[in-house]
């Protein structure tokens, strides 16, 4: 099977595990710094964590929140252009229209921004299996901003102050074509599906699990993401801080289509280097070929129009 008209072999992606502090400038700084150490070292693709320029939580996202464009993204436009990468912006705290949104750029090689991506809220269709019948999700409810309660461990409800995106991302580069999740985007495994039908092959979620849900679920849902859609997917968490009102679990990871981890950070402030080979994904698509075997005739997941 081929992978995609006019892809390269490999590329080096570079993942940023930034510890965030409460100083939007110096969050910056460090972040810009590391972009260019990364770019040194041959990456190509370079993606920051969720929330780099904020601490995460409810009540910091109003204070930091910036327009896009704005002070960070115009950052990170520079240093795309300086180090001529494609660099996805993790995710930022953004005010567009009296609303809060968690949003995520990226920026190409000449300074210009491909996409911008907020955490999802999506009217999707599945089609029942053994069935014509199309079910929709209509409701308007906040599918994957992350509200969650797990007594006696963690409670966070984002939709508090941020409101959910309507959109799927993606942007080609002449390695591949990407597509775009934050966090609580990688649960829902329809919106990958979607990405992988579209020609997506490596998948970019910027995330920051924490304590309770990190250990149980971060990996586990990376290995699934990437198996069932046969793609590489990378997530960039900030760094750990025992300190903070958030604690994120760290471990930024990349997974193959085999579903193997082939590059895992701790729990510490580093940059992730892996090389990514195209070649090794139409190799694992020509031995297990479920692309071309799927019965859409019985079961299909669509991006309503």
């Amino acid at each position: 099977m081929q992978v995609a008209r006019g892809a390269m072999s490999n590329f080096r992606l570079a993942l940023i595990q930034l510890r965030v502090s409460a100083v939007k400038s110096d969050n910056l700084q460090r972040a810009c710094g590391l972009v260019r150490e990364a770019s040194a070292k041959g990456a190509k693709v370079v993606a920051l964590p969720e929330c780099f320029n904020s601490p995460y939580g409810t009540q910091f996202f109003k204070d930091y929140a910036e327009k896009i464009p704005g002070e960070s993204t115009q950052k990170l436009s520079e240093v795309a252009k300086e180090c001529s990468i494609y660099l996805i912006g993790g995710s930022i705290p953004e005010e567009d229209d009296g609303k809060l949104y968690n949003t995520c750029t990226v920026f190409g090689p000449d300074g210009a921004m491909l996409a911008k991506h907020r955490k999802e809220k999506q009217k999707r269709n599945a089609r029942l299996l053994g069935t014509n019948e199309v079910v929709q999700n209509t409701s308007g409810v906040q599918v994957h901003l992350f509200d969650i309660n797990i007594p006696g461990k963690i409670q966070f409800k984002e939709s508090e102050t941020l409101s959910p995106g309507n959109s799927f991302s993606m942007f080609d580069t002449p390695y591949c074509k990407v597509g775009l999740g934050i966090c609580y985007d990688i649960r829902f495994a329809e919106m990958a599906q979607i990405y992988g039908q579209q020609g997506c092959l490596l998948l970019i979620y910027p995330g920051a699990f924490n304590l309770t849900t990190g250990p149980a679920h971060w990996e586990l849902l990376q290995r699934g993401r990437a198996v069932d859609n046969q793609v590489f997917v990378a997530t960039v968490s900030p760094a750990r801080d025992e300190k903070a009102s958030y604690i994120a679990w760290g471990h930024s990871t990349v997974v193959n289509p085999w579903g193997e981890v082939i590059a895992k950070a701790g729990a510490e402030e580093t940059v992730v280097y892996t090389d990514i080979d195209m070649e090794k994904l139409a190799e694992i698509r020509q031995q297990i070929p479920i692309l071309s075997q799927k019965r859409c005739d019985l079961y299909a997941v669509e991006m309503k129009k």
